[in-house]
């Protein structure tokens, strides 16, 4: 089983025994990209809640196809005005991310 590079050391040996949940995953990934600085409870400037985010996203729950397009357009600062964080994302992480919070980011 091929474990993704942008898991933490830990993660990475749970999710080789494959017992990973998304939710499991996604949070601590949210955390590292420091998605939750801008996201968190606390929301820096204009930025909606991971909540927010999670009823915005519901709509693209189990359609793989539009999701990967969401991710394209976000990693390509389409859908945001060009924020470097997003955009740093690989495909990967953008689609765990994106993915978790579709599922309602739980």
């Amino acid at each position: 089983m091929k474990v993704a590079s942008y898991c933490g050391s830990m993660l990475c040996a749970v999710a080789a025994l494959g017992v990973v949940t998304l939710a499991q995953a996604s949070l601590p990934l949210a955390t590292d990209y420091g998605c939750i600085n801008c996201h968190g409870a606390h929301p820096r400037g204009e930025a909606p809640t991971l909540a927010r985010l999670a009823e915005k996203m519901a709509k693209y729950q189990g359609d793989d196809a539009a999701l990967a397009q969401k991710v394209a357009r976000y990693r390509s600062g389409q859908a945001l005005e060009h924020v470097d964080a997003h955009e740093r994302l690989s495909v990967e992480a953008a689609s765990t991310l994106l993915r978790w919070l579709a599922n309602g980011a739980h």
